[in-house]
């Protein structure tokens, strides 16, 4: 199969205006292409597509998709990339139709971003099916032509990342517990020489007093682990490594503090913080980035056991601080509490972490972007201009002391694990709350909650788990080691 790009025509005449790629098709075929877009009617419309089979025999279906405005840029109003954007749903659109049509392999036109093409067409045809026996097709993406190789080699490697997070995530809770996350890590970083993990046992995070992590794993029979990686990339190992630090509840039932049935399937996805921050690790290696990371995961369940945590329990974590665990179903922050006092012990350039973290960030943007609550301008910017790029956005929100009061006024601790005035502002207590465990100056806090699936809103994702925003993650790391090396 082959898949075309087609702009929206500017002037009024209708004729298709073909990419570089298409125009060179066309000549092959003796003009056949252009004539059958002219005789099917109105010019394509942005991520639409019309098949055409028999114009050639080296490609047995040819999917021309429209690709919107041809020098469509930076759209300020939407912040992304609209160009970047339209490629990779109209690449993604072509690809789909290529796999129904049961094609073992595509050819992508790069259609003037090779690395958007690729990124588009290796996120499109993604789907979790392991575990069923009807499978879809495969179908393998590659480049039409070979211009931009090295462009489209690092869309494919962007996109396998998303895809790794996505695959960790949609798979069901009883094939991702803590150890088999761990272990599903560590093995796709096997071959990296750079690259150290390490799997820490229930032993070590006692030793290490995380007592708010532990006060979360105790009420499953599913033992925690603590899972640190450290890839070095920079040419001196000992430069300041950049920190990621995901939230990692492989199943969370919201403990005792119970949630409701419905839907509650979905909290299998809970570790999406660990599985973006991971997989951008492993990203990260591929593209042998050169800049030091360290990850750091807390992996356990959320269960509603005789000794999980009660509302009302004070724990305490690493650094001191005592917590009244209020809502057992506030528990991503008691292993980040613990995680981020841990991550300070590394002289980070900067900590940054992820977790599918409030409902209430849900509520506020849905899922068009992920919240970020940042003590930094400089972090800010680099996460948002990478954001861009993606098209996998992030917007700012606020981390007033106004928040830090609510959750400081507690009766019982040093802290409480939600806001006294219990569902205002939910996700901006939550980020005070881990603000109480960070002194570093350049920390952002990542909730990801409204953008954890996908329905229909991202058109080139299917409908699950969307590993949102691994590829901003990744891009961010790429400008960090841009910005060692100037």
């Amino acid at each position: 199969g082959l898949v075309l790009g087609v702009y929206s025509s500017e002037k009024d005449d209708g004729a298709a205006q073909l990419t570089s790629a298409g125009d060179a098709f066309d000549r092959l075929v003796s003009g056949k292409l252009r004539a059958l877009l002219s005789l099917c009617g109105p010019p394509l419309k942005k991520g639409k597509t019309r098949v055409f089979h028999g114009l050639h025999q080296d490609f047995s279906s040819v999917a021309v998709v429209g690709l919107g405005k041809k020098n469509a840029g930076i759209n300020e109003q939407e912040n992304w990339n609209e160009g970047k954007e339209n490629i990779r749903t109209a690449v993604a659109v072509g690809c789909r139709q290529i796999q129904d049509l049961e094609i073992p392999c595509v050819e992508v036109d790069p259609c003037g971003d090779a690395q958007a093409a690729a990124e588009g067409a290796v996120l499109g045809l993604h789907e979790y099916n392991e575990l069923k026996q009807k499978k879809k097709p495969v179908v393998t993406p590659q480049l039409h032509g070979s211009a931009e190789g090295e462009a489209w080699q690092k869309g494919v490697i962007y996109a396998e990342g998303q895809n790794l997070a996505r695959y960790l995530m949609e798979a069901p809770a009883n094939y991702i517990t803590p150890i088999k996350f761990a272990e599903h890590i560590e093995q796709k970083l096997r071959s990296f020489s750079n690259v150290k993990v390490h799997i820490r046992q229930e032993s070590w995070i006692t030793t290490q007093e995380m007592g708010a992590f532990l006060s979360v794993a105790k009420g499953s029979a599913e033992p925690p682990i603590f899972l640190e990686i450290h890839y070095l990339g920079s040419a001196n190992t000992d430069d300041s490594p950049l920190v990621f630090v995901g939230k990692g509840v492989t199943f969370d039932s919201g403990g005792i503090s119970l949630k409701p049935s419905s839907g509650m399937d979905a909290m299998r996805a809970d570790m999406g913080g660990a599985a973006t921050v991971c997989s951008a690790i492993v990203t990260a290696a591929a593209l042998n980035l050169p800049l030091n990371i360290i990850g750091l995961a807390p992996l356990c369940e959320n269960m509603p056991s005789g000794k999980a945590n009660k509302p009302g329990d004070v724990v305490r974590a690493k650094n001191g601080k005592t917590i009244q665990v209020d809502n057992t179903d506030a528990e991503g922050r008691l292993l980040l509490a613990d995680a981020l006092c841990y991550a300070h012990n590394f002289n980070a350039r900067a900590i940054v972490n992820a977790a599918t973290l409030t409902g209430a960030m849900d509520v506020a943007l849905g899922s068009a972007a992920t919240g970020v609550f940042t003590n930094s301008s400089w972090l800010w910017t680099h996460l948002y201009e990478a954001s861009i790029l993606t098209g996998d956005r992030v917007w700012r929100m606020p981390l007033f002391e106004h928040y830090t009061k609510q959750v400081t006024d507690c009766p019982l601790a040093d802290v409480s694990n939600i806001g006294k005035y219990s569902r205002a502002g939910g996700a901006c207590t939550a980020a005070a709350f881990l603000k109480e465990f960070v002194t570093a100056s350049h920390w952002a806090h990542l909730d990801i909650a409204g953008v954890m699936s996908n329905k229909d809103e991202v058109p080139y994702l299917r409908k699950g788990m969307a590993g949102r925003p691994t590829r901003t993650l990744v891009e961010f790391a790429a400008r960090l080691s841009q910005d060692s090396h100037n």
